[in-house]
């Protein structure tokens, strides 16, 4: 089975082409223009075990409020296609994970349904040229496209770079685990017969 895709998505404002391979290495290359960003893009690559390319062009002059939500869309876009109907797939995801003083919690579900449930306080408004708030609005693109219920908690911790990347760290491995093939599901994961 071959989960690999690429996505483009060009607008007014944000030009992205995404390639996403859920078996992968972890590899991950490209820039999003905005460094502690593509940091954390790597570490959930990473801790995924997904290659993840990115090309993207954005109105960074603005801000990046632009340029981390079309991101978002897109990777949403790519990790709905890669799974097709689902079939066989763990569906359900959860990791804690520490760092350092951080604790977060991150558990997700490929339902169909949307929904994200954001539990963080960042202590800082940016963490190098990353807006901290614009890691809520990636999520929820993210969500919102690949039809997933993702829940995260902070449980412990003050510095916001730990934080951010404990979030990151624990998406990937939540990820990793929910899109990881079942030999014993031969079927959709659910009762209903689909997701």
């Amino acid at each position: 089975m071959n989960r690999k895709v690429e996505i483009n998505r060009k607008t007014s404002e944000t030009d992205i082409k995404l390639s996403l391979e859920l078996d992968g290495s972890g590899s991950f290359s490209g820039k999003s223009g905005i460094g502690f960003f593509d940091h954390m893009l790597q570490l959930f690559s990473r801790h995924a075990l997904f290659d993840l390319e990115l090309e993207t062009s954005g109105d960074l002059e603005v801000d990046g409020h632009h340029t981390l939500e079309d991101i978002g869309i897109v990777l949403g876009q790519a990790l709905k296609k890669a799974l097709g109907d689902k079939k066989s797939i763990n569906r359900y995801g959860s990791f804690l994970l520490p760092m350092d003083e951080a604790l977060v919690m991150v558990a997700l579900d490929f339902s169909g349904r949307p929904l994200l449930d954001f539990q963080m306080e960042i202590p800082s408004t940016k963490i190098g040229e990353l807006e901290s708030e614009l890691v809520e609005e990636f999520l929820r693109s993210l969500v919102n496209q690949a039809g997933l219920t993702l829940h995260i908690r902070q449980l412990a911790g003050k510095n916001a770079h730990h934080l951010v990347e404990a979030l990151f760290k624990g998406l990937g491995r939540a990820l990793r685990e929910a899109v990881s093939l079942d030999p014993r599901e031969n079927g959709i994961p659910s009762s209903k017969g689909s997701l």
